[in-house]
């Protein structure tokens, strides 16, 4: 815990936060698998601080990083059953509960974190939002989950071939588990906290990610070779529990959402620079990283997982609309 906390210490323009929660009515209790200083949590900071402000201090966010509360499965079920309040998760996690998830965690499904962007702050990323409501959570925001790309401790990838046999962690997403094969290569769901000592003991060879998290877990320490192949640029999700909701006036609902919204530009901002510090830092460690490679192939590999997972006319829709996007 040390560690990640001297890690996330040199974050640029923190959210400056000062918890309330004991003269709050309501104090929400949210979770986050991320270190403390991590955008992520810094946003929904922010939020909590804008939240305390609008409602004069009826409401605050009381803040569980670092897996306080478990790894993302669990706090999923948690929060639905109310037992926590507010979740920060990837999508990966909900692609097996709400079909509508499935769509921007398909790979190469954005062209960029530009066109991501647009795409989930616009109509399809309402409709997924909207998508929560039949399963015991309201979506409110999306945050940046980066692009994310193969690494591992024994070989540079430079191409599809150098991935076959290779073992992968994944997060436990059945689409994940069928990139990965389609990659020729074997996929082994895990949970996060898991992957470290997987890598370091030859369980695994490696894993995919982004740049802040590859740094963040250490997992650079055991798994030297990082090719930039971005096969995902999966958005995480900000929930919060029906059942807390329910117990909210319309007004204070409203600010909530309001809140969750502002809270993104915060977030987005402090993104870009914390990817810029993991890759510096990365980079110094002496990591190889492996920048030109010929995506066409990998992207081509991606056929029967589409074919598998966008079946209905609804989500066809909402791939096409994604790729007409500008």
């Amino acid at each position: 815990m040390m560690r990640m906390k001297s890690i996330m210490a040199g974050l640029v323009a923190s959210v400056a936060f000062v918890s309330m929660a004991g003269a709050c009515e309501m104090t929400l209790k949210s979770s986050d698998t991320h270190p403390d200083g991590y955008p992520t949590v810094e946003a929904v900071k922010s939020m909590g601080a804008e939240l305390e402000a609008t409602t004069d201090g009826k409401l605050c966010i009381e803040i569980f990083h670092s897996k306080q509360l478990g790894e993302e499965k669990d706090t999923i079920e948690q929060t639905q059953f109310g037992a926590i309040d507010m979740n920060r998760v990837s999508l990966g996690p909900f692609n097996n509960i709400i079909e509508e998830t499935q769509i921007p965690s398909l790979p190469y499904i954005f062209r960029s974190v530009d066109h991501m962007h647009k795409v989930m702050d616009g109509p399809v990323g309402q409709q997924i939002l909207d998508a929560f409501a039949d399963h015991d959570l309201i979506g409110l925001a999306f945050y940046d989950g980066g692009s994310r790309s193969f690494y591992n401790r024994e070989k540079p990838i430079n191409s599809m071939d150098d991935l076959k046999g290779m073992k992968f962690r994944v997060m436990q997403s059945d689409m994940f588990v069928d990139m990965v094969s389609a990659l020729g290569a074997n996929a082994t769901p895990m949970p996060y906290g898991e992957v470290y000592s997987s890598i370091q003991t030859g369980v695994i060879d490696g894993a995919e990610n982004n740049w802040p998290s590859y740094d963040t877990s250490g997992h650079f320490e055991v798994a030297k070779y990082y090719t930039l192949d971005q096969h995902l640029i999966v958005p995480e999700v900000l929930v919060m529990s029906k059942i807390t909701w329910d117990k909210l006036s319309a007004d204070e609902q409203a600010k909530v959402r309001t809140a969750a919204k502002n809270s993104v530009a915060v977030m987005r901002d402090l993104w870009v620079k914390q990817e810029k510090i993991s890759e510096d830092k990365v980079r110094a460690a002496g990591v190889e990283i492996v920048t030109d490679i010929d995506k066409t192939p990998f992207i081509d590999a991606m056929k029967p997982v589409y074919e598998k997972y966008v079946k209905s006319d609804k989500l066809k829709k909402m791939v096409s609309e994604i790729q007409a996007t500008q």
